[in-house]
C-alpha cells in the first residue's frame, strides 16, 4: 500500500470538459485509463499501451489509431473507434448548436431537447470534418483534417485523456441503450448522421454525468481501462485505487492500493511524511515548507522547477473596471486601466521573497507561452514589450488613470485563500495596486476553480500546469470560447494569428507567430505572468523509482514503476 499527499480532490473521470479540466482530475484518470502517448520524465514522447498512432497520408493529413487486442473497459467492452469517434465529436465543437451553454452566473446548463452542446474543446479536432473512416471490428480509426496540423501525433490519446469516456457507458445512461454493442452503434449512428436529438442527450451525459465527489452510487461511472481502479472515496479526505483483476492490458503495476489524501496547506502535507501517513507527496513549496522537510529523516528531496507558471489574469468581460463594457464600449479606456493596474504588480518583489529562497536562480517570468530558458525564450521577451512592466511603476500607473478619466476602480482578486504563498502573493499586490489608488477586494475563495470564468471576479492568480510540448498549447487560453480562456478574452488580431498557427508546419513560420502572439497580449494587457513554479517532491526511502516531469501528470507518470519495502 502507499499513500500519496494532494492538494487539491477529485471530482471527475472525465477530464476533458471545462470544469473536469484539472490536475487533481488527471492524476487519478491517468492511473485507471491507458492510453497512446505520454511524456517521460524528460518531456519526450513516449508509446502508451493502447495501440498505435501513425500518420497514413500528408495531403491530405489522415492519421489512424489502432487499438491493440488487449485494449478493454474494465467491463469486459472492447476499447474501439466508438469511444474515439465520441472524443473527436465532443473535442470538435462542430457539432455543438451554441457557443455557450451557461447561464449569467456561469454555471453550465442542461440542454433543451433542440440544443447540443459539448463542454469542451481542442485545437486540432476541430479541423476534422468529416466522420471518420473506422474498419469493420472498429479496432481502427482514421481521421481526415481539413488543413495541415502541426501536433497531429498527440491530438487524441494523450495521457490521462486516453481515448476518452467508454461511449457504451455515455449510450445506456443518455439513450438508455440495453447493452454495449446497440450503445456504441447508437453514438456512432448519431455522429455520422448528426442527429441533434440524440447528441443533446449525448452531450449532456458527456459534459457532466462522470462528476462526482464521493464514491458514486452509479457504478458505470467507474468504467476504466486501465490497471487501477476507484474502489473508495471520502469526500475531501482521500481516494483508493486498486489494482483490477479485470485489467486485460501490459502494465504491471506492483503496488496493490494507492491511497490520495488530500489537504491544501503543504505544511500539513510535511507533517504528514514525517507523522508516516503519507509516502509521497508534491506540496506547494515554500522556504519554510522546505526547511521543515529537510529537518525529517529517511526521506528524499527531489529539487526543481516544474511547467507549471503563476500569472495573474485580468477579466474582460464581466462589467467590471477591465471590460469595455463598463466605459460604453470604449476598448481604449478599459485597456488603459487594465495597463495601470498591471503596472502596480511587484513582480519582482514576489519572486525575491517567496520563490529565490527556494530557488536561487530564480528570475520573473517574462513570457505568457515559454519558459525561461527555453530556446524561444530571449527573443520573445525581446521583441515584447514586456519590459514596461519590468517594475513596479506607481506614478505611471496614476499617469494611465487620470488619462481614461475612470479614477482608480475597485478589483475584485480572485486567488486560493488557503494556499499560503498565494495569500502573501495576493497582499504583497494589494498593497502594491492601492498605492496608486486601486482598492483591492479580497475574493479569495477555497474553492476558486470552480468560479474560473464565472465573472464573479476582475482579476485572478493561479498557475497554468501545461500537459504538452505542443507548439499550439496557447490556442486554448487566448482564443474566443476556448476551454482554458477564463478571462472573456476576445481580439480578432488574435484570433488570425492563432489560426495561422494551428496550419503552420514550417518552424521558422512558428517562432515569428509565437513573438506575435507574445506582443499582442502584451499590448492588450491580457494579464502578467509572475514566476516558474519551483517543484519539490518529497518520499520516504520506502517508495523506490518516484521521478516527475514538467507536464501534468507531474509525480504520477511512471506509476507502474513505483515500489515499496
Amino acid at each position: 500500500m502507499l499513500n500519496v499527499g494532494w492538494n487539491e480532490a477529485f471530482r471527475s473521470t472525465n477530464d476533458m470538459t471545462t470544469d473536469g479540466n484539472a490536475v487533481a482530475n488527471t492524476i487519478v484518470d491517468y492511473m485507471i485509463n491507458d492510453n497512446f502517448k505520454f511524456y517521460d520524465d524528460s518531456a519526450e514522447l513516449q508509446d502508451g499501451t493502447l495501440g498505435t498512432v501513425e500518420k497514413v497520408s500528408e495531403d491530405p493529413l489522415r492519421v489512424r489509431y489502432t487499438f491493440s487486442d488487449t485494449a478493454n473497459w474494465s467491463d469486459g467492452t472492447p476499447v474501439d473507434a466508438a469511444d474515439l469517434a465520441l472524443t473527436w465529436a465532443a473535442r470538435s465543437t462542430n457539432f455543438n448548436t451554441v457557443d455557450d451553454n451557461r447561464n449569467d452566473e456561469g454555471t453550465l446548463q442542461e440542454n433543451d431537447p433542440n440544443t447540443v452542446y459539448f463542454d469542451s474543446t481542442s485545437v486540432g479536432a476541430p479541423l476534422i470534418k468529416d466522420f471518420p473512416e473506422i474498419s469493420d471490428d472498429r479496432r481502427s480509426i482514421t481521421f481526415t483534417y481539413s488543413e495541415p496540423f502541426a501536433d497531429w501525433e498527440n491530438e487524441f490519446g494523450l495521457g490521462a485523456y486516453g481515448v476518452g469516456v467508454p461511449a457504451h457507458i455515455v449510450a445506456k445512461n443518455a439513450l438508455k441503450t440495453t447493452d454495449a454493442e446497440a450503445g456504441k452503434r447508437a453514438v456512432l449512428e448519431a455522429i455520422e448522421n448528426n442527429d441533434a436529438s440524440s447528441l443533446s442527450k449525448l452531450s449532456n451525459f458527456w459534459n457532466t454525468g462522470f462528476d462526482f465527489t464521493s464514491m458514486p452510487e452509479n457504478e458505470d461511472l467507474l468504467v476504466h481501462s486501465g490497471p487501477y481502479r476507484i474502489s473508495e472515496y471520502e469526500e475531501g479526505q482521500y481516494l483508493t485505487l486498486t489494482l483490477d483483476d479485470a485489467y486485460t492490458g501490459p502494465l504491471e503495476p506492483t503496488i496493490e492500493t494507492v491511497t490520495i489524501r488530500y489537504n491544501g496547506d503543504p505544511m500539513a502535507m510535511v507533517q504528514a511524511i514525517e507523522n508516516g501517513e503519507v509516502d509521497l507527496t508534491q506540496p506547494q513549496s515554500t522556504a519554510d515548507v522546505l526547511g521543515a522537510a529537510e529537518g525529517i529523516d529517511g526521506v528524499t528531496l527531489l529539487p526543481g522547477e516544474d511547467a507549471t507558471f503563476e500569472h495573474v489574469d485580468l477579466t474582460f468581460d464581466n462589467d467590471g473596471p477591465f471590460d469595455p463594457a463598463a466605459y460604453d464600449g470604449d476598448e481604449a479606456k478599459a485597456r488603459q486601466v487594465r495597463q495601470a493596474f498591471l503596472k502596480t504588480l511587484p513582480r519582482q518583489e514576489i519572486v525575491d521573497r517567496l520563490i529565490t529562497p527556494l530557488n536561487p536562480e530564480a528570475v520573473v517570468r517574462n513570457s505568457f507561452n515559454q519558459a525561461p530558458g527555453s530556446p524561444l525564450y530571449d527573443e520573445i521577451v525581446d521583441g515584447s514589450g514586456i519590459q514596461d512592466y519590468g517594475e513596479v511603476d506607481i506614478e505611471g500607473a496614476k499617469k494611465l488613470l487620470e488619462e481614461a478619466g475612470t479614477g482608480a476602480p475597485a478589483v475584485r482578486f480572485l486567488y486560493d485563500n488557503s494556499n499560503a504563498r498565494r495569500s502573501q502573493e495576493f497582499q504583497l499586490i494589494k498593497e502594491s495596486a492601492e498605492k496608486a489608488g486601486f482598492t483591492v477586494e479580497d475574493a479569495g475563495d477555497v474553492n476558486w476553480g470552480t468560479r474560473l470564468g464565472d465573472g464573479t471576479y476582475d482579476a485572478a492568480l493561479f498557475g497554468w500546469a501545461l500537459s504538452t510540448t505542443n507548439v499550439t498549447e496557447s490556442d486554448s487560453y487566448y482564443r474566443q470560447g476556448a476551454q482554458n480562456n477564463y478571462s472573456g478574452y476576445h481580439d480578432p488580431g488574435m484570433t488570425e494569428k492563432l489560426d495561422e498557427l494551428l496550419v503552420t508546419i514550417d518552424p521558422a513560420k512558428q517562432r515569428q507567430l509565437a513573438a506575435e502572439i507574445e506582443e499582442h497580449l502584451v499590448e492588450d494587457a491580457f494579464g502578467l505572468p509572475l514566476f516558474q513554479h519551483p517543484s519539490l517532491t518529497i518520499h520516504t526511502d520506502r517508495v523506490k523509482n518516484v521521478s516527475t516531469t514538467t507536464l501534468d501528470p507531474a509525480i504520477f507518470w511512471n506509476y507502474w514503476e513505483w515500489e515499496t519495502e
